[in-house]
């Protein structure tokens, strides 16, 4: 069983570094030295990508015994070349922005509710529709207002 406390356990799990599965790592190097970390996901790639590229390991081989797929590696591969390190570091998956609500966009909501003080958030959409020929849920439209408001 694990100590209760791990500080760098913490620490990759506030850097989103922790990897999920550290248990798919079956590489040799993680299983005997305590210098690897098989929890450290940044560090794992960085490994599997130096025994394809410097060690020049087969990339089935390799991926399964780090644990991925051979699609994975070459994506990471990819990653790497083009950003180095940050590009091993994991990404927030999903949209990164109200791909909808554009500048253009926000700069009208926040002139209507300006001029229309008691205007409520439910008849923007409505608004929005008419204005912009775009759909825009309630709660999107709530939560990219919280944003903008932080940016104030």
């Amino acid at each position: 069983m694990a100590p209760l406390s791990d500080p760098k356990r913490e620490s990759l799990r506030r850097h989103a570094t922790l990897h999920p599965h550290p248990e798919r790592v079956r590489d040799l190097l993680f299983l005997t030295h305590p210098f690897f970390d098989p929890r450290d996901l940044v560090q794992v790639k960085y490994e599997m990508l130096h025994r394809v590229i410097i060690e020049g390991q087969p990339v089935a081989v390799t991926a399964s015994a780090f644990g991925f797929s051979r699609v994975r590696v070459h994506q990471l591969h990819k990653r790497f070349e083009a950003e180095g390190l940050a590009g091993l570091m994991p990404r927030r998956k999903g949209p990164q922005h109200a791909s909808k609500l554009s500048n253009e966009v926000l700069a009208f909501i926040w002139q209507i509710l300006k001029a229309e003080p008691e205007l409520r958030t439910a008849d923007l959409p409505q608004r929005i529709q008419m204005q912009f020929g775009i759909s825009i849920h309630r709660r999107s439209l709530e939560r990219a207002l919280k944003r903008d408001r932080k940016k104030i």
